[in-house]
């Protein structure tokens, strides 16, 4: 079974990853509004009665404040370092308990058991994160432009 800490941490990591993904979009939509405005007052359409006009514009002004964030999130690098900070350490726990019951020392086995058994499925679970954000990284490469 993963250890809560664990699976907290992971899911934090997913909603940080989601919200970098929305703030990517908005901040693309934002621009993009900007640009189409922008080209078509170049192109002579954003008078009186154009097509682009000036909400064009004022909607691209606003989106930009909107996508501002008020808070500031919590850094990806430094949830990756704390996530597997903690793995390490299940796996450190894991590695003592298991040498103290071999010195003969008054700990349960199913505990011993329990502990490697977390070691093992929390690196097994870093293991996939690390794949899927790996074939992400490879898909969003091979995107044609």
């Amino acid at each position: 079974m993963i250890d809560p800490t664990s699976a907290s941490s992971i899911q934090s990591m997913m909603e940080t990853i989601r919200s970098y993904q929305s703030q990517a979009a908005s901040s693309t939509n934002a621009a993009g509004m900007a640009n189409s405005a922008s080209s078509a007052q170049q192109m002579g359409l954003g008078g009186m009665g154009g097509v682009g006009g000036a909400n064009a514009t004022s909607g691209a002004y606003q989106a930009k404040n909107i996508s501002a964030p008020t808070t500031e999130l919590p850094n990806f690098t430094d949830s990756v370092r704390n996530l597997l900070n903690k793995v390490n350490d299940v796996n450190v726990n894991s590695e003592k308990m298991a040498d103290a019951y071999q010195r003969g020392e008054d700990i349960p086995l199913t505990d011993v058991v329990l502990g490697m058994q977390k070691a093992s499925l929390s690196f097994e679970a870093t293991l996939q994160v690390r794949n899927k954000v790996l074939k992400a990284y490879e898909d969003i490469m091979n995107m044609p432009v």
